[in-house]
């Protein structure tokens, strides 16, 4: 928040005095062939981050929400920065933008389930949230049969459906979060490794693929029953998300093959809810992870009425190019992408309505200029083009990232690779680094190689059941075929106690995650977060050079489209 006393003031500027002191940066261990690199490097500052990220995050800027003042201010503000580093506009037609064409609605919700003679009424934003993504004003949906689906997963590699075959169309579907908890039958205190990655969530166990597989099966309802273990964070964040205006693209079909009402109920809620239909909560989630689990009619009938205030909005994805040396490789491109977006303001919390969002992601935009100017500070741009891509809506639904990769201003085929930044370490320095989907492809071998010329090592993500792999906007990329890296600050901090970066991450999810809290802290220390962007840095420059492009490592999802796409190229 701002200091608005004076001796509040006053301490402030000391803070920001003493953060904007030179920060010791970490002894160079490149490899001499890399010291042209050196210039690059050491413009990376802490200083020039936290600059960037207090700017981002001012209560001036509202929370950074598309199709608000505060989208203006931000694509302002980013725009002109590119522009002061020379970059070019990286949209072909002369502009440092591409529109997003966006829907905005606010969604009111009733909804009412009926047993018999007892009913069971929700309170919105309490017991449950509720949203019609569909390009209209009312939807209703009268006296639905409730089915339980499981985990509504339909997954023919690991010989899995949980539907078997059950006609569900116009009925309420209620489903679990996350991937059927399959236990190793060798082990039952572990996971099988054979199914669904064991531990790590899969896209089957993201909230995006079931309500797809909901529209596919023609239901008129499809609500998730969460639960904060398996969801990776706690209700609050769902019901203060989707509780106010929501996003998504505007399509020709106006969304009309989507699920009527995608709703989230919290856990006692779901419990109660079972209650009235005469089953226990227990008891059917140990049957949904078997695989001859069948559908349960609950013999409940569930009525929802959702009303849409609707807007268009023009959004814009801020583009910079900076164009390669090689007159063939400068037609291929690498893609450095961070979400400029936040969740705006609340007016409805007097005493602090704004949704700053230091860390996510103002801290990430901050490491984009950086690299941008890393990349213009080599005497000698890199053989392949660099793109910097600031994407809007990703706390809508990766929305920016999906229109860019459904409509890329440079074909797709070309695009080499995209590094994604999401979040920066804010806690110091680590040993280690962590990459989300470590083994999914080269960049990671790329990764590696750059790494020890910190002497840090790569890890996996620590908490892969929480699919963060699959929740930013690396994921359209990946998608599409293109190789994609999502690195994230690591966990074993120089000089502090074992557990340490799990405790501050811990701490940051139920503290400052997605709340108004999410601020810049007198605490930070941003040295870790400057060597990271370092890391980043070289592994963009040696894809950038390299005669080899990235490929998908063999087994991953994405890999047959990568292939089939560089085929048809050939």
């Amino acid at each position: 928040m701002p200091c608005r006393q004076p001796l509040l003031a006053a301490v402030c500027f000391l803070l920001c005095a003493a953060y904007t002191q030179e920060t010791p940066r970490p002894r160079n261990t490149a490899a001499p062939k890399l010291a042209a690199l050196q210039p690059a490097l050491d413009s990376v500052r802490s200083e020039d981050l936290l600059r960037h990220i207090r700017i981002l995050a001012s209560d001036e800027f509202e929370g950074r929400a598309p199709g608000s003042r505060g989208e203006e201010l931000t694509v302002k503000y980013l725009t002109e920065q590119f522009r002061a580093l020379g970059l070019k506009p990286g949209n072909p037609d002369g502009a440092y933008v591409q529109k997003v064409p966006l829907a905005g609605f606010t969604s009111e919700s009733h909804a009412v389930f009926v047993a018999g003679k007892q009913q069971l009424q929700l309170k919105p934003g309490t017991d449950y949230v509720a949203v019609c993504r569909r390009a209209v004003h009312e939807v209703k949906v009268d006296n639905s049969d409730l089915v339980f689906v499981g985990y509504g997963v339909v997954a023919p590699e690991y010989g899995w459906d949980d539907y078997k075959g059950v006609d569900v169309r116009g009925k309420t579907l209620v489903m679990l979060i996350n991937d059927p908890a399959i236990a190793d039958p060798d082990d039952p205190s572990k996971l099988d490794e054979s199914m669904f990655k064991g531990r790590a969530m899969t896209y089957y166990g993201r909230w995006t693929y079931k309500y797809e597989i909901a529209s596919e099966q023609g239901a008129a309802a499809a609500i998730i029953i969460h639960e904060t273990g398996p969801a990776g964070y706690p209700f609050q964040v769902v019901s203060g998300s989707w509780g106010r205006e929501n996003f998504d693209l505007r399509r020709p079909d106006k969304n009309l093959g989507r699920v009527a009402v995608e709703s989230w109920i919290n856990l006692d809620t779901a419990r109660n809810l079972l209650k009235l239909s005469g089953h226990d909560f227990e008891t059917l989630k140990a049957v949904a992870v078997r695989k001859d689990f069948k559908p349960v009619p609950l013999g409940v009938k569930a009525s929802f009425a959702v009303t849409n205030t609707r807007r268009e909005v023009d959004s814009q994805n801020v583009v910079a190019l900076l164009e390669g040396s090689d007159a063939t490789m400068r037609n291929e491109y690498l893609v450095y992408s961070a979400h400029w977006d936040h969740l705006g303001k609340n007016e409805k919390l007097q005493r602090d309505p704004v949704f700053n969002g230091a860390l996510d992601n103002a801290s990430g935009v901050a490491a984009l200029l950086e690299l941008a100017e890393a990349f213009t500070r080599l005497k000698t741009p890199p053989k392949r083009s660099v793109l910097f891509l600031s994407v809007t809506a990703e706390e809508k639904g990766l929305l920016g990232a999906k229109h860019y990769a459904e409509n890329p201003l440079y074909p797709l085929v070309n695009t080499v690779a995209n590094t994604n930044i999401d979040g920066l370490n804010q806690w110091g320095r680590t040993k280690d680094v962590v990459v989300v989907g470590l083994g999914n492809s080269t960049l990671d071998d790329v990764l590696a190689a750059a790494a020890q010329t910190q002497n840090r090592v790569l890890q996996p993500d620590p908490e892969p059941e929480k699919g963060f792999y699959y929740r930013s906007d690396h994921f359209e990329f990946a998608k599409q075929g293109v190789p994609a890296l999502y690195a994230n600050p690591g966990t074993d901090y120089a000089g502090k106690p074992a557990g340490y970066g799990q405790q501050k991450r811990a701490e940051y999810t139920s503290k400052d995650y997605h709340k108004v809290t999410d601020e810049v802290k007198s605490d930070w220390d941003l040295s870790g977060a400057v060597e990271d962007i370092q890391l980043l840095f070289q592994l963009g420059w040696r894809v950038a050079e390299s005669e080899q492009i990235p490929e998908w490592k063999p087994g991953t999802e994405f890999k047959a489209r990568r292939e089939a796409m560089l085929k048809e190229k050939r």
